[in-house]
C-alpha cells in the first residue's frame, strides 16, 4: 500500500492500481513503439505490483505505533510472498513474469547481505531464470527490456507517493514538481501523459486494530488523483 500525507489526513494508493498507471504512462513511450516484445514488456510494467493485491486489500497496523503500515514498511513476510505470487500470476506470459522477478531482485538490492533475504533472492533468482528459458528470449535482453519496467514504476511512483527527491534510472532523471512528474530525457517525445488514479483517504489513526483499520479502508469513498507527466 501506498500512504501519503494529505493534511490531517491519510491516502491510500494500491499498489496494483499504481502499477497499471505505471502501464498506461508507458504505453507513450516512443522507444517502445516498435519494440519486438512491446507487449510483454508492456504486461510487466502494467502488473509489476499484481502480487500486492491481497495485503492491499487488507491493510494492516504497526502494533507498536497503532499507524498503517505502507509498502515501504510492510513486514518481511508480506514483502517476501508477493514476489513469488505476482510472478506466477504471469507465468503465460513467461517475459513479462522473468521482468516482474527481474524487478523485485533490483527492487531489494540494498538487501543483498542481509541473512533474512538470502532465500528470496535465491527464489526469485530461480522464478526468472525459469521465466526466460521458458520464454525463449535472449537472456542478454532482459537487462535493456528492465529499463522500462523500472521506468514506468519510478514516473507512478514519484506521482502516486509524492516524493521529491529526483528519482534516476539508465540515463533518465524522474522528478516530481506539485502535482506533475518530469522526465528528462524526454520518452514521450514531446506529449503530455495524463496521470490519473484512485485514493481513499482516512483519518491518520491511531487505530486499535487491524480489524478496525480495514473497516475504515472499505468505507472510504475513492477519489481521484489527477496530474500529468511530460518529457524536459
Amino acid at each position: 500500500m501506498i500512504i501519503r500525507a494529505a493534511g490531517q489526513h491519510l491516502q491510500f494508493i494500491t499498489q496494483p492500481d499504481h502499477a497499471q498507471l505505471a502501464g498506461r504512462v508507458m504505453q507513450a513511450c516512443t522507444a517502445l513503439t516498435t519494440h519486438p516484445r512491446r507487449a510483454a514488456i508492456l504486461n510487466a510494467v502494467g502488473e509489476h505490483d499484481n502480487g500486492w493485491a491481497e495485503p492491499d486489500a487488507a491493510p494492516i497496523l504497526d502494533p507498536a505505533t497503532g499507524k498503517p503500515v505502507d509498502f515501504v514498511n510492510a513486514p518481511l513476510i508480506v514483502r517476501h510472498a508477493v514476489w513469488p505470487r505476482g510472478v506466477r500470476r504471469l507465468a503465460g506470459d513467461p517475459w513479462a513474469a522473468a521482468l516482474v522477478a527481474q524487478h523485485a531482485i533490483t527492487a531489494y538490492e540494498r538487501y543483498g547481505n542481509d541473512p533474512e533475504w538470502t532465500l528470496f533472492f535465491a527464489q526469485m533468482t530461480r522464478l526468472r531464470d525459469e521465466m526466460v528459458t521458458e520464454s525463449g528470449v535472449d537472456p542478454a535482453a532482459l537487462a535493456s527490456d528492465y529499463v522500462y519496467v523500472r521506468l514506468g514504476d519510478l514516473i507512478s511512483l514519484a506521482f502516486c507517493t509524492g516524493w521529491t527527491d529526483a528519482l534516476h534510472v539508465a540515463g533518465w532523471t524522474v522528478c516530481r514538481a506539485d502535482r506533475d512528474v518530469h522526465v528528462s530525457p524526454d520518452p514521450f517525445g514531446g506529449a503530455v501523459i495524463p496521470l490519473e488514479v484512485q485514493a481513499r483517504q482516512l483519518p491518520p489513526g491511531p487505530y486499535r486494530t487491524d480489524a478496525e483499520l480495514q473497516a475504515a479502508f472499505v468505507a472510504a469513498e475513492l477519489f481521484r488523483v489527477e496530474g500529468a507527466a511530460s518529457g524536459r
